[in-house]
């Protein structure tokens, strides 16, 4: 048997997970035009998550914390209201959908910036087009006579 043939490729993801007691879940009455319906099931859902009391990994609350969301509140909890389905279930599942996203959100490492410098013909014609330019406008005077 070939050793190259033998040799696969392992790819290691970082998984993360929240597990279920971290999670808050209640039952609320779903705002807006519903009919005889609406009075009667708590079809919304209101998920809540404290960031600081996580299992997360502590590089991840961070940038949890930092992120600049209306969802998050002053004490680190995140808030989200899913009511778009008649389902409870089904905003349930939609509520944990968008907590997913957020924290997927800030899993991945934001690029680092290489900072770069303008190359010195670019900076050779910029200034040239600035002398040319100087000259338009000292052409614009009055004439002397």
């Amino acid at each position: 048997m070939d050793i190259s043939l033998a040799r696969q490729r392992i790819d290691i993801i970082h998984v993360l997970h929240i597990s279920d007691d971290e999670i808050a879940f209640s039952a609320i009455r779903a705002q807006g035009a519903g009919g005889q319906n609406v009075n009667k099931v708590s079809s919304a859902i209101h998920l809540r998550f404290d960031i600081r009391a996580s299992s997360l990994p502590d590089p991840i609350k961070e940038r949890l914390l930092r992120l600049n969301d209306q969802r998050i509140t002053k004490d680190g909890v995140v808030i989200i209201k899913a009511q778009t389905h008649r389902s409870q279930e089904k905003n349930r599942q939609e509520a944990l959908q968008r907590l997913h996203e957020m924290v997927a959100s800030v899993s991945v490492l934001p690029r680092l910036r290489k900072p770069t410098k303008p190359t010195r013909g670019a900076q050779k014609k910029r200034v040239e087009e600035k002398v040319l330019r100087g000259r338009i406008k000292a052409m614009r005077g009055k004439i002397a006579q």
